[in-house]
């Protein structure tokens, strides 16, 4: 049985940013972040033996044409591939292509969109099955399995039986993540992925756990794909860094969790980079809570090899943070990242702006606040996005009750941050956008270049600066571009 697990072309006003719990954006300059879950599928299939393959036409650039090409020249059994909000509509239709062209094949389709609709795409599209939650690995074994031999759907499956929409109950998350295999790298071309603000070459990523063990923010679209927060072992970390250590000569990676675990578990994952010599060979970065900036763990974290911590400010206001379920602090985030700096840790900070219930002051704030700790050196970089509530997402339910949609709910295609979907009171769209982009301004300050240029030690400083000069300006011309108002 041979199964293709694919990223096809889309259309729109530059390159899509789609898989690992991103907001969805439209890159001048892109860069492409792993999708580790559906590379630990396609590895977790090929272990047991079906014939799987990987094609990400995003990340090859493909055209249609070509991967129209493609699809009928290997002609798969079953394709499988990840949707997000504001493309699901352009999913639904090459699904239908793909079943004028292929009439044998089973269709799947994975995310947080159809997670939170699945019977939406069943009605709209031909898939066969629509896989809920975020285990795409067990979930897409357990698919494969009932194609090829008759075994039940694992839960959490939406499917068709004759007109009627079924499905095999609710998803549950499935316990051992340590027992999946590493990840195939060469399977799944893990050199088309890589973002800049990472310093050592080579690098990759990896994910210690699914997803958050905070996991109330309302903002988030994978509360819904992973309800509860589970950690491989330390030591089953620990193996797979010193793999692609060993293997492929990886200088720095980034685990991908949406928050790395903390606790008993970041001691022993710790101590064991310590005592391997692991923390001599390759750099640690990780998303990070700023109430987790804890000066002991700091510290260790160093000691152990860490050197950039992707952290949420979100905003400056404790109202929005509260409002957000963050359970963070406005008044006591910036000691966090002092302590964070203190301990020889880099910061990348990101913040929001959009909320419907924000006034332009208090964005302004937001804005203010990430620039003067990116130019004090409090954070080392900065992101901005605006605020799309996903369907799925308590922020989603809260807009459909109170009316903050500027647009229709369901006009997916606007979802896709480049004009704001709610109605920011005191502040036009076009205003949001420009605070964004303004955000990014922040690089290109005296301050901020005298900073850098400052901390320049080696060759290896030389080349991470130059590299993060376009991706800057690529930023500041993703919010310049406006979706025309109709």
């Amino acid at each position: 049985m041979r199964i293709l697990i694919t990223y096809p072309p889309l259309t729109g006003p530059g390159t899509p940013t789609l898989g690992q719990n991103r907001q969805f954006q439209w890159f001048r300059r892109p860069t492409f972040i792993y999708p580790l879950v559906p590379a630990s599928a396609a590895t977790l299939l090929k272990s047991a033996d079906f014939d799987v393959l990987w094609k990400d036409a995003i990340a090859e650039g493909l055209s249609w044409s070509a991967y129209e090409r493609y699809l009928l020249t290997i002609r798969p059994d079953l394709i499988a591939t990840e949707t997000k909000t504001p493309v699901v509509r352009q999913h639904w239709r090459m699904l239908a292509r793909m079943r004028e062209w292929l009439p044998e094949t089973k269709l799947v389709l994975m995310g947080d969109h159809a997670t939170a609709l699945p019977e939406e795409s069943l009605r709209n599209s031909p898939a066969d099955f629509i896989i809920t939650g975020g285990d795409y690995d067990f979930s897409l074994l357990g698919i494969a399995r009932h194609i090829a031999a008759g075994s039940p759907l694992p839960p959490g499956i939406y499917y068709r039986e004759g007109a009627a929409i079924k499905n095999s109950g609710p998803f549950n998350p499935a316990a051992g993540l340590s027992a999946l295999p590493f990840i195939d790298r060469e399977l799944t071309g893990w050199r088309r992925y890589g973002e800049r603000l990472y310093k050592a070459l080579p690098f990759t990523y990896i994910a210690a756990g699914r997803d958050c063990a905070y996991g109330r923010c309302t903002f988030c679209a994978w509360t819904a794909l992973y309800p509860k927060y589970r950690v491989r072992a330390p030591e089953n970390v620990l193996a797979e860094i010193e793999q692609l250590v060993v293997q492929y000569g990886m200088r720095e990676i980034f685990d991908d969790t949406g928050t790395f675990p903390s606790g008993k578990w970041l001691n022993e994952f710790c101590g064991g980079m310590i005592s391997s010599r692991l923390n001599r060979r390759v750099r640690i970065s990780c998303n990070f809570r700023s109430d987790y900036l804890l000066a002991d763990d700091l510290d260790l974290m160093r000691r152990a090899g860490f050197r950039l911590m992707k952290v949420g400010l979100e905003s400056a206001s404790q109202e929005t943070l509260d409002r957000l379920r963050k359970g963070t602090s406005a008044a006591r985030f910036e000691e966090s990242l002092i302590r964070a700096k203190n301990a020889g840790l880099e910061i990348h900070l990101t913040i929001m702006l959009g909320f419907p219930w924000e006034k332009r002051e208090d964005a302004e704030a937001t804005v203010a606040l990430g620039r003067r700790l990116l130019a004090e050196g409090r954070a080392d970089m900065l992101q901005a996005t605006v605020v799309v509530p996903y369907p799925g997402t308590p922020l989603y339910a809260e807009a459909i009750k109170n009316d903050w949609f500027r647009i229709s709910p369901d006009d997916y295609d606007k979802f896709d941050m480049t004009t704001t979907v709610l109605k920011t009171p005191g502040m036009t769209p076009d205003e949001v956008m420009a605070l964004a982009a303004k955000c990014y301004g922040g690089f290109l300050t005296p301050a901020y270049i005298w900073r850098r240029l400052r901390g320049v030690r080696s060759l290896e400083d030389v080349r991470f600066l130059a590299r993060g000069i376009g991706p800057v300006l690529g930023h500041i011309s993703d919010f310049a571009w406006r979706r025309p108002e109709k």
